[in-house]
Parts: C-alpha cells; sequence; structure tokens
C-alpha cells in the first residue's frame, strides 16, 4: 500500500491540477485545450510534483483522440464521406504534399541530411486534430463551412501518417532502401482495413441488438469501448493510426439505430482522456532543451504557424472556398499535430534524428499548440459578421425519422421544443440562422442549417415522416411562405404555427393550418392573472376571470375569422381587423373597481360561483 501511495498521489494531483486550470482557463476565455496545457507544464517540469510515467500518461491520453475520432465517425455518413471527397482526397492532399515540400525545402538549407529534413517538414505539415476539433466543438463550429473543411484536412493527415511511417526506414541511416518494402506487411494492412468494414458492417450491429435487450446499461457501455479499442488495435496493428481505426469504426456505425447511445456512453471518456493527453503533452516537457534553445522555439512556432496559414490560405481559395472560409481555416490548422510526437519519436529511433533536435522539435509543436485559441481568435476578428452568415453548411445526414419537424429556433420555438423534448419525442430542427445553431449546438441541440423556404431542405429534413410541422419562425410574411409551400408541396402533413398578432392568426386560419397560436397570447393572459392575485382577488378568482377573457377572445377571433373569410385576408393586406377591447368602460369613461370586486360582466352570471 504504501508503494502504491504517491500514484494515487499523483493522479490525485492531474485530475485536481486540470479540473482547477481548465475551470480557470474557460471562465477567462482562452479554452480548456490551453488551461490544460498549463496544468501539466505547471505540475510536471516547474513544481516537479509529477515524476514518474509521464510517458505512459501521454499514451493513455492518446485514447482520448480515439474516442473523439470515433464520435466524429459516428456523425459521418458513408454517404457524407463521399460528398466530401473533393475536400479530403483533393485539398487534404495538396496540403500535406504542398506544405510538407516547401518546408521540406526550406530545411534542406539549414539541416546537414536531406533525409532529417524529409522528416521534419512533413511531420510539421500535420495539424493537431485533438486540437482543432476540440476547437471546433467547444464553439458549436464542426458543421460549419470551414468546420467541414478543416475536418476534411485533419482526415487526410490521419491517413498521411501512415505513409509517412513507413518511410522511415527507408530514409534511416545505413539501410538498405530495396529491402525496405514488405509486401506481406502492405497486404496485412489491407487485409486488417477489409476485416473492420466486415465486422462493422454485419457483426457489430447484430451484436448491439442483443445487448439492448438484455437491459443491462453497463454491458452497454463495456460494449462500446470494447468496439472502439479493439478497432483502434486492429489498424494499429496493420501499420494504420489507431485514430483513423477509430474513425472508420465510428463511421460505420453512423447508420446503426443505436449510434445515440453509443455516443453518449463513449463522450464522457472521450472528454476525461483528451484532458489527460493535454496534460500529458505538459508533462513531457524539457524545460531544459527549451531553456538552452529558447530563441530557437521562440522563433520557430511562429515561423511555422505564419508558414503553413501562408500556405494553407490560397491551397483553399484554389479549391474553390470563400475567403471567410479559407481564412478561418488557415488560422484554426496552423499548429503542429501530435502525430508530430509519434513521428520525432520513431525518426529519434531510427537515428534519423539526434535527442537535442528531437526535443527541440516538440517543444516547438506544443507552443504551436498552445498559441492556436489565439490564432483562432485572431480569425474571427478579421472574418467579419456579413461574411460569417454564409458559412453554414446544409448537412441533414444525421436527421432520423422524428415526430415534430420543427422550423425556426428562435425564442419561442426553443421553449416550445423544451416542452416536446420532455416528453422524450425525437425531433428535427432546422433553422437558417448560423448564429443561433452555434449557440444552440452548444447545448447539445440536435439542430440543421437550412430554409423552410426551400423544398429540397423540407424534403431532406423529412417531412415526409413526421406527424406535425412546427412553423415557430419570427416574420409573419416568411410563416406564411412556409405555411404555402407545405400546403402545396406536402397537404396531408398537420401545420401547427406560432402566429406574430391577431390578423396574422387571422391570415393562417384561412390559409387552413391545423393550429395556431398568437406569441404573446398566454403568457399576456398568465401575466395579467397574476397582477389581479397581486391586487388582491383570490387565486380562483382571477384564474376564472383569465379563463373567461381566453374564451371571449377565441369567439371574436372565430367571428372576424367568418366576417373576413374569402377576403384575402394577410398581414399587411385586405382583411385586416382593428383591434377593440374586450370590456368596454361605461359611457366611454374609465371605471374604477373597488379592489378584490368581482368585474361587473361575472356579476350576475354563473361564471362567480363557486365549482
Amino acid at each position: 500500500m504504501a508503494e502504491t501511495a504517491p500514484l494515487f498521489l499523483e493522479i490525485l494531483l492531474i485530475l485536481g491540477g486540470g479540473i482547477v486550470a481548465g475551470t480557470l482557463f474557460k471562465r477567462i476565455g482562452l479554452g480548456t485545450i490551453l488551461g490544460y496545457l498549463f496544468a501539466g507544464i505547471v505540475m510536471g517540469p516547474i513544481l516537479r510534483l509529477v515524476q514518474h510515467g509521464q510517458d505512459e500518461i501521454l499514451h493513455i491520453g492518446e485514447l482520448g483522440v480515439v474516442f473523439l475520432l470515433f464520435i466524429i465517425g459516428l456523425e459521418l455518413k458513408l454517404s457524407r464521406l463521399w460528398a466530401l471527397r473533393r475536400q479530403i482526397f483533393g485539398l487534404g492532399l495538396a496540403q500535406v504534399v504542398v506544405t510538407g515540400g516547401i518546408l521540406t525545402a526550406g530545411l534542406s538549407f539549414i539541416l546537414p541530411g536531406w533525409n532529417a529534413a524529409v522528416v521534419i517538414g512533413f511531420g510539421l505539415a500535420l495539424s493537431s486534430t485533438a486540437f482543432a476539433l476540440q476547437l471546433l466543438e467547444e464553439s458549436g463550429e464542426i458543421n460549419l463551412r470551414f468546420g467541414q473543411t478543416s475536418f476534411s484536412i485533419l482526415l487526410f493527415q490521419d491517413l498521411a501518417i501512415v505513409p509517412l511511417l513507413a518511410i522511415l526506414p527507408v530514409l534511416a541511416p545505413g539501410t538498405d532502401s530495396t529491402a525496405a518494402f514488405d509486401p506481406w506487411a502492405m497486404a496485412r494492412s489491407v487485409g486488417a482495413l477489409v476485416a473492420l468494414v466486415v465486422v462493422g458492417r454485419y457483426l457489430i450491429n447484430p451484436l448491439f441488438r442483443v445487448l439492448a435487450n438484455s437491459g443491462a446499461r453497463e454491458v452497454m457501455i463495456a460494449a462500446a469501448l470494447f468496439v472502439v479499442l479493439a478497432s483502434a488495435l486492429l489498424m494499429g496493428l496493420a501499420g494504420f493510426s489507431m485514430a483513423m481505426g477509430a474513425f472508420i469504426a465510428g463511421v460505420l456505425l453512423a447508420e446503426s439505430s443505436y449510434r445515440h447511445e453509443l455516443e453518449a456512453n463513449i463522450d464522457p471518456f472521450r472528454g476525461l482522456l483528451l484532458g489527460l493527453f493535454f496534460i500529458a503533452v505538459g508533462l513531457t516537457l524539457d524545460l531544459t532543451v527549451i531553456a538552452d534553445y529558447a530563441w530557437i522555439v521562440l522563433l520557430g512556432a511562429p515561423a511555422l504557424m505564419a508558414a503553413k496559414a501562408a500556405i494553407l490560405y490560397p491551397l483553399c481559395r484554389l479549391f474553390g472556398e470563400s475567403h471567410a472560409v479559407a481564412l478561418r481555416t488557415s488560422l484554426v490548422l496552423p499548429q503542429g499535430g501530435e502525430f508530430a510526437f509519434v513521428l520525432f519519436s520513431a525518426a529519434t529511433a531510427s537515428a534519423i534524428l539526434d535527442g537535442a533536435t528531437g526535443s527541440i522539435l516538440v517543444s516547438i509543436v506544443t507552443l504551436s499548440m498552445a498559441l492556436t485559441p489565439l490564432a483562432d481568435r485572431l480569425a474571427r476578428r478579421l472574418v467579419p459578421d456579413e461574411e460569417r452568415a454564409d458559412e453554414m453548411v446544409e448537412d441533414f445526414s444525421g436527421a432520423e425519422q422524428s415526430d415534430v419537424l420543427m422550423i425556426g429556433f428562435s425564442r419561442f420555438g426553443q421553449m416550445a421544443a423544451q416542452v416536446m423534448l420532455s416528453s422524450g419525442l425525437e425531433m428535427t430542427i432546422i433553422d437558417s440562422s448560423a448564429e443561433r445553431i452555434r449557440a444552440a449546438g452548444r447545448f447539445g441541440f440536435r439542430i440543421y442549417f437550412g430554409s423552410g423556404l426551400r423544398r429540397s431542405v423540407l424534403e431532406a429534413a423529412g417531412i415526409r415522416q413526421v406527424k406535425i410541422v412546427a412553423v415557430c419562425t419570427n416574420k409573419p410574411e416568411t410563416t406564411n411562405a412556409i405555411v404555402d409551400l407545405i400546403h402545396s408541396e406536402f397537404p396531408n402533413v398537420a401545420i401547427f404555427a406560432r402566429s406574430y398578432d391577431r390578423n396574422h392568426s387571422l391570415s393562417l386560419r384561412e390559409r387552413g393550418v391545423t393550429f395556431e397560436l398568437r406569441e404573446t397570447l398566454e403568457s399576456a393572459l398568465r401575466f395579467g392573472g397574476k397582477t389581479l392575485e397581486a391586487l388582491g382577488l383570490e387565486r380562483e378568482e382571477a384564474g376564472r376571470i383569465v379563463k373567461d377573457v381566453r374564451r371571449r377572445d377565441a369567439e371574436r377571433l372565430a367571428l372576424q375569422q367568418a366576417r373576413t373569410a374569402g377576403t384575402g385576408s394577410t398581414v399587411l393586406g385586405r382583411g385586416r381587423v382593428s383591434p377593440e377591447p374586450l370590456t368596454k368602460p361605461k359611457d366611454g369613461a374609465r371605471v374604477r373597481q373597488p379592489r378584490g370586486a368581482v368585474p361587473a360582466h361575472l356579476a350576475n352570471s354563473g361564471e362567480n360561483q363557486p365549482t
């Protein structure tokens, strides 16, 4: 027990340091990633509170990247990947080849051997999947245009680590390059990939069906962990990255009916292990080397970021991206990546790099990671607000058969959605405001970008399968246009609509909606009832008055509907009604009733009798 006490103490220190630093940095706006890095540096190289097992902690933390790629895979169906093929295999390939080639050419004038320049150049060309995707997820921007572009580049970089590791034996000094290629190793890699695809497509779904029927939640959690780790291990043994294996497993399960359960089970482990990874990066820094070569590290990290951003921006523009998308992408991917740690470690073991050079490179990559949130903040300032509004990509790959399709997610829609979601209903929500979707995405709402005025968007959102369409848009003219489109193209769908005012209610009724409600009606009645209670009326009496006003308002609205029927009533057109009070003061004069008295129009009716 005495021998394990220091280990438990270090675990507590890591957890406590991560909690404090992550919370603090999140509160001051720098993000949890930088907080975890800072915690690792303070507990490791500075205070030396954690002195054992830094490499083991880093390896365990790398599982966070594995889980992150699995969850990303769950969100992407094969059809969506196929839609991104140009960005993945076009822009992603161009970024790795061009950036790696330019960095290699520049380093060949500084370093004595071309082989070291190749390893360093292409190693630094890779960006941090963990950092970039964590930033995009925290800001709710993973489904924006630039988020999808960044993800595509990162995905190809994960693929690129395989050939980069494969050529190390060729670049190692004193190695016969003709004997370095192993066809059996290549066959094993391809075979493992095919085996994973077959198992994921034909075995995993039946397995989860059996486990779900057992009703044991802990078994489902264990099965989810097993699938992720087994897939990652299989790809790792085959020569691919473990993160790539987890991503493939996620994509294969994206069509599964259990993917939401898998995501919910894996997500806590992903967050915890990803934080551990960043803490471990800080723990493994060699401050002695950084101090001896501080000028190289301090100049090298910004220079690397500037060079990568300067190369990536024109490449994005060349592949048809807008200025805003190209700028955001180039400034969210300028850092070195975690796979560079793997590549440089392997190169050091193969004698391509010496130990001091490896430490300097790791320090440069780490500093570039730490500066990434600042680069992302700079990008947000440089991109005007009006250019951000059109960044969102229409993507309904995660939309499934739902009970309700809600169009519009402003204040009214948000409250109505809370009621429906609390009942366990499945909902698909679409909105045309990128800013609202970004905000809602941070709270876990599954919302899709799209305009309810387009038939193709309504089709993609599953309007033919839903039972009710809830139109909760802000502008009356927009609501009317959506209702007209749905009635024309999907006449069998029930429409519940939010109306702006009385005239808009009449307009919607003339259009034949199933149900309409003025946005302020119930809140105003509730407000008036509470005011009566505060003025001395009994709750039951105030409730009867509110009920009477609601009834008389509904009767008047029905009468006005009958009068304006067929007149072409619109919000601004013919058939508009003028507002008038339900209860008029006698002789036009203002009559004040004693506090707590029953209203005159109820005094002699059955409404004021106890029930």
